[in-house]
């Protein structure tokens, strides 16, 4: 690897990082701390690291040359290889006479072996971020050879909250009593609902076919070619079927069935597999069922998009699915974390709930509207006998613009507009 290059390189992100302009997200990372960012693709995962660098030079005086920021989606640095990764701190040391430099390391992934590089770094007392789009990186072997010196953290695609705030739509505290507020919201949402929250589509005019780019990466790069796929063609039905799928419960057999109806085959395990690739690519993820034990949680699955927008592409007519995914991905965020722990779930035993959060004791029905008397009797009635069984529960509605309170057989139930859920906790 040529050092010449790799100065150049360097020069030219710490010129670039310091230009950047960025809608700042409410990201706060200790000072001296060092992180792994995971996420999807176009999440956001790079200008976080840009957001941290720009803070620094604001807020505590830094200069851009105490920053290594060395991305390897640079097609120039292709050729690097893990025990050539020492090259970098060489090369920079060779420019300047900080001997700590705050180093920031994005899609290390692409480096087989970049694990003991960094453990290295930390372990020299550096503070170093690492970006990566594969949650690989958080395998328990990973883990283990970074030594517990990295904070694991989850980057995503934009919230409503945050989309709002790209729009300039500022939330006072008793927006939701402003006509004019509530009514930018809602116009804002119907925006959000479709188009998803990858901030990068924002200001395209064709949004549909900068999302369609995006799956196209998402499906050629990180699952595809990392994965050595040899039949795409099934993997691509594969994708299209869960799309069809989302809010209805999955077990192996069940999509081995779809497939094989198309005139393909699939073995079960490679279509487990198949599975495991998306959802360490962040493409989809999973919940399980509360009512089931604990060694049959990861059986029979609920499967929903990681962004609505990627979602959307598979759809015609898809507003139920949209809103039950859009819910998911936002209980999705507060209630996973990078451990092994399960925290969201579905209830399935005699009755249908769409989500769980025990911690939360909430139980929560999605239903775009409850006009119709059948989906009344089926998501009303469903929560009732849950909350009956379960006293400690709550329940929750969660609608496309309905806001009412309904009690029924003693039962309290909360009716509230996605768009306004979205803006508030549970």
């Amino acid at each position: 690897m040529d050092k010449q290059l790799i100065k150049n390189i360097i020069v030219e992100k710490q010129q670039q990082i310091r230009q950047v302009e960025l809608l700042q997200r409410a990201e706060l990372f200790d000072k001296k701390s060092c992180y792994v960012l995971i996420g999807i693709r176009r999440a956001g995962k790079s200008y976080t690291l840009y957001q941290d660098i720009q803070a620094k030079l604001s807020l505590e005086k830094a200069k851009v040359e105490d920053f290594l920021y060395v991305n390897f989606e640079d097609e120039r640095l292709a050729p690097i290889h893990a025990n050539e990764l020492g090259m970098l701190l060489d090369a920079y040391w060779e420019m300047y006479d900080q001997k700590h430099p705050c180093i920031y390391l994005d899609e290390i992934q692409n480096i087989d072996g970049w694990e003991k590089f960094a453990r290295r770094l930390a372990e020299e007392k550096h503070r170093v971020m690492i970006t990566g789009s594969n949650a690989k990186m958080l395998s328990r072997e990973i883990a283990s050879s970074l030594g517990g010196s990295y904070i694991q953290r989850n980057i995503y695609p934009f919230s409503f909250k945050e989309y709002l705030a790209y729009c300039n739509v500022e939330l006072n505290r008793n927006w939701e009593f402003n006509p004019e507020t509530r009514l930018m919201v809602v116009r804002r949402f119907a925006e959000y609902f479709r188009q998803g929250g990858f901030a990068e589509s924002f200001d395209k005019t064709d949004k549909r076919e900068w999302l369609t780019s995006l799956y196209q990466k998402i499906l050629m790069g990180d699952i595809v070619e990392r994965n050595k796929i040899r039949n795409p063609r099934i993997f691509r039905l594969l994708a299209r079927k869960l799309a069809d799928c989302v809010m209805q419960p999955t077990t192996l057999k069940r999509l081995e069935h779809i497939i094989k109806s198309t005139g393909d085959t699939i073995s079960p395990t490679v279509l487990k597999d198949y599975l495991d690739y998306m959802e360490d690519a962040f493409l989809i993820f999973s919940i399980p069922n509360l009512a089931s034990p604990l060694s049959e949680q990861q059986t029979i699955v609920k499967r929903y998009f990681a962004d609505n927008g990627i979602l959307g592409l598979f759809l015609m007519d898809g507003e139920t699915k949209l809103l039950e995914n859009l819910v998911a991905i936002h209980l999705h965020k507060q209630y996973t974390n990078t451990a092994d722990e399960l925290r969201l779930f579905y209830y399935n035993k005699g009755v249908e709930v769409d989500f769980c959060i025990p911690e939360a004791n909430t139980a929560i029905q999605v239903s775009y509207s409850l006009d119709d008397i059948t989906t009344y009797e089926r998501e009303v009635g469903g929560l009732i006998r849950f909350l009956k069984a379960y006293k400690q529960y709550h329940g929750l509605i969660v609608s496309w613009d309905t806001e009412r309170q309904i009690t029924e057989e003693g039962i309290t139930i909360d009716v509230v507009p996605v768009w306004k859920w979205l803006l508030k906790a549970i």
